[in-house]
């Protein structure tokens, strides 16, 4: 069984996902204010074949600066294990009264996994300092649109003798880039941490570039679609449709992978990238009483060099359950595990905190 333990969940090692970067608009008789916000601490031991046992560790602040603005989150987060894994961040997410966001995320990892190159797992270490920043617009109500710019400088290494890096891979062993990009929003979700019903549309198109060594330059966009239904007065059934693509020179952690792009659970986000991916997911949300909840959910997803190739690699399949406790009575963020199965018969742990959509 592998864990994957994230506040926020990362697919790549080294990449930050702010997963409570987006939280709600709390109800207008909820006080406001720096002073008037909710501490979260998630303490998270593991065991795994991974990266091995140990714990991380995150704590956060979420408040609302505004009447009418969504939720704003501040907080670190740090991991270690016993095959010298560790990792350290700093995220945060401000919504102003205006409707303007600023979000902001650091991190400086040294950690070790298995990539699938192939037919091949390779035991990598990678280190790496990366800066993830954006400022989006309010143009309407339901719309936005910003710019995103991330700084990446990052170094490979196998972590184990007898094995060889494949010469195609060579390229992306050593690497400081900087990627510049635009984002769109189309948000008419009635909730943004806890939805119940409504929809989103998230879009963004990168370009990167390095900064030092040989000169590479390489694109790579991602959609995700979200709809929400309720289902009678405490369910809820979400669903979510990805795609994505990338340049065929772009790294592999910048290529479209299968539970990174897409938050799919129930494959490891290093085993199936390519130049392009579709998936589609589903999941049913109860609440039993004011703290608890449950999930059920499935999925199906296609990786390839070109939308045209995606039945050549096959079909990847998973579902698994999973258990909600509201961390906060102000705001509804939840603790989430989950466990999934898939069509190879592996199964797969996922801790973190808020929804995967």
């Amino acid at each position: 069984m592998v864990v994957v333990s994230a506040l926020p969940a990362t697919a790549n090692p080294i990449e930050v996902n702010n997963r409570l970067g987006s939280t709600q608009k709390v109800k207008d008789t909820t006080d406001y204010g720096l002073r008037n916000g909710s501490v979260i601490v998630v303490p998270i031991p593991f065991s795994n074949p991974v990266i091995g046992a140990g714990l991380s560790i995150g704590a956060g602040y979420i408040f609302q600066l505004a009447p009418d603005a969504n939720t704003s989150f501040v907080g670190i987060g740090a991991m270690g294990s016993d095959n010298g894994s560790k990792a350290f961040g700093a995220a945060a997410n401000i919504t102003f009264g205006s409707g303007w966001k600023f979000d902001f995320a650091l991190a400086d990892a040294d950690v070790r996994y298995d990539l699938f190159f192939n037919s091949i797992e390779l035991p990598i270490a990678q280190t790496g300092l990366l800066l993830n920043s954006g400022v989006d617009y309010p143009i309407s109500d339901a719309l936005s649109a910003g710019v995103a710019i991330r700084y990446l400088d990052t170094n490979i290494t196998l972590s184990s003798a007898g094995t060889s890096i494949p010469p195609s891979l060579i390229p992306d062993l050593s690497l400081e880039l900087l990627s510049i990009g635009g984002r769109f929003e189309w948000d008419v979700r009635n909730d943004s941490d806890y939805p119940t019903d409504g929809a989103r549309v998230n879009v963004a198109a990168n370009g990167g570039f390095s900064l030092s060594g040989d000169t590479r330059s390489y694109g790579y966009a991602y959609l995700n679609y979200d709809v929400y239904e309720p289902m009678g007065e405490r369910g809820v059934l979400a669903a979510r449709v990805s795609t994505c693509a990338a340049s065929s020179d772009a790294p592999f952690f910048d290529q479209c992978s299968l539970g990174f792009s897409d938050s799919f659970r129930g494959f490891s986000p290093t085993q199936y990238y390519d130049s392009r991916l579709v998936s589609g997911q589903v999941e049913y949300r109860q609440r039993v009483g004011n703290r608890f909840g449950f999930v059920a959910f499935g999925g199906v997803g296609w990786t390839g060099s070109s939308y045209g190739t995606l039945n050549d690699a096959g079909t990847r399949i998973a579902g698994g359950v999973g258990a909600r406790y509201r961390v906060s009575q102000k705001f509804p963020v939840d603790f989430s595990v989950d466990v999934s199965i898939n069509n190879d018969s592996e199964e797969f742990l996922y801790i973190y905190v808020g929804q995967r959509f």
